[in-house]
């Protein structure tokens, strides 16, 4: 009888399936009712170029940085922005940290938008036009920061100084939190979040920059879909060293310690952490899977048998999609000798590694350890972050305000939660509010998120201008 049985419960197996997947389609929503938000995009884009030419470089050397920049900088907001400084308490915080205060009619359930004002290096020669002077040109502003996240700070400050003139009082506090050390992981977040705590403010809202509103990312869907962070991955400096004798390169070992370094980093790479489906790369896949192609959907509705398909396509696709689903390791650095014919007395390689919540730094060393198969490697940790807290989302209140936002500035994009696969200042907050997110208010292509720390860094300014809309929208919700 068996062999009756058997195509019955295959074929029934298989309806299982496909009826599973046809049913796997995105909830019906009540969108939001469409509105119009008057902004001054020209005065936007000239505060913007007035920020740019602040050359406010962060460096680990302290001493190596102009503070008369980063002095220039705070100087221009206090010009720029008089309502807000009327209006509002500002505290410096820590070396380069500044936290505003726009006092709401309640405190029980404040807010904070945050945003960093220092920026990476940037190399005149590289660029196409000189990276600090904020030069406008057919639409486009160019200069290091325009998008990280000069932009945003920007967007933030000049929603609040309109809603201000027009005497906006918002129904809870609002905090305005500026770190101008984010770049190389400084203390001014940190210190800002102490500052909170000490004062008893839970925050109800916190918004910083990640994810942005993207076209092409996820499998099968063609809409633009705006992610918002609701956690983030932490990060790991691991180095793998060992030393010799060294000597004359014209007798060498059957294996050198650079040799020995390179076979095992080869090892480590082609053995991948476990594939991990943490709580925003899951909600990504079930709110973006049901926008996705009928084949897409078949695997997103039946995860519980197609996780190791799904598994191989991150690993094989590699990049973004393969991030959010594994702690990855990236050999970054490598060194040995100082000269090509002498043996290196003593080598190593770098590894960065990006830490998926339920993974920390500790177990990754040891994981590494084993993975290299050779015991006479030695490992050693450098600067660390553990991985972030997850925010909520579904019913709650912040989450709604923010995806109300996002909706009404972008209409055609599909919001959803993900994992943010880099680090920010806002992992600091999880300590003092469950309601932490990530999300760079601007519509970015492939090409415009390429030139974050790169040459030619430029914002068009119909970008800045939406910028601008959603955060008077946001602002107004709180």
């Amino acid at each position: 009888m068996w062999w009756i049985i058997v195509p019955f419960a295959a074929a029934a197996f298989l309806a299982v399936l496909l009826l599973r997947a046809a049913a796997f389609r995105p909830p019906s929503e009540i969108k939001p009712e469409p509105d119009t938000v008057e902004a001054d995009g020209s005065r936007a884009v000239e505060s913007l170029a007035a920020m740019v030419r602040c050359r406010t470089v962060s460096r680990q050397d302290h001493d190596a940085e102009d503070a008369d920049e980063f002095e220039n900088f705070r100087d221009l907001l206090r010009r720029r922005y008089p309502a807000i400084h009327n209006s509002c308490i500002l505290d410096h915080v820590g070396r380069n940290g500044l936290l505003y205060k726009w006092p709401g009619k309640r405190a029980d359930a404040p807010s904070v938008f945050m945003a960093h004002y220092d920026v990476v290096p940037a190399d005149p020669a590289t660029w196409s036009k000189p990276p600090f002077d904020g030069i406008l040109e057919n639409g486009v502003l160019w200069g290091r920061g325009t998008l990280d996240t000069k932009g945003t700070l920007a967007g933030i400050l000049e929603a609040a100084e309109q809603l201000i003139g027009q005497g906006f009082v918002p129904e809870n506090d609002i905090y305005l939190a500026f770190s101008g050390e984010e770049e190389i992981a400084g203390d001014s977040a940190s210190e800002i979040v102490s500052a909170l705590e000490a004062r008893g403010v839970v925050p109800a809202l916190v918004l910083d920059e990640g994810g942005a509103v993207v076209e092409g990312v996820f499998p099968g869907v063609t809409a633009p879909c705006a992610l918002i962070g609701t956690g983030e991955k932490g990060q790991s400096a691991i180095y793998m060293e060992m030393e010799s004798s060294g000597g004359h390169a014209s007798a060498p070992p059957s294996h050198s310690i650079a040799g020995l370094l390179a076979a095992a980093a080869v090892r480590i790479e082609s053995r991948p952490f476990p594939f991990r489906l943490t709580p925003p790369a899951a909600e990504m896949f079930d709110t973006l899977g049901r926008h996705s192609t009928f084949g897409m959907r078949l695997i997103f509705a039946n995860l519980w048998l197609f996780r190791g398909v799904l598994d191989r396509i991150c690993r094989k696709s590699g990049g973004e999609l393969n991030a959010l689903v594994r702690t990855t390791v990236a050999v970054t650095e490598m060194w040995g000798s100082s000269a090509n014919n002498v043996l290196p007395p003593r080598a190593g390689i770098g590894l960065n590694v990006r830490l998926m919540g339920g993974d920390t730094s500790g177990a990754a060393v040891e994981r590494l350890r084993r993975i290299s198969g050779n015991p006479d490697i030695a490992f050693r940790k450098g600067v660390s972050s553990e991985p972030s807290a997850f925010s909520v989302t579904g019913d709650d209140d912040a989450w709604l305000r923010l995806k109300d936002a996002v909706s009404r500035t972008w209409p055609e994009a599909i919001v959803s939660p993900y994992l943010m696969i880099a680090g920010s200042d806002s992992r600091h907050y999880c300590r003092i509010s469950r309601n932490v997110y990530r999300f760079s208010a601007m519509a970015l292509s492939g090409e415009e998120r390429a030139l974050i720390h790169a040459n030619d860094e430029r914002i068009p300014v119909e970008k800045l201008l939406k910028c601008v809309q959603f955060y008077i929208r946001l602002l107004q919700s709180c």
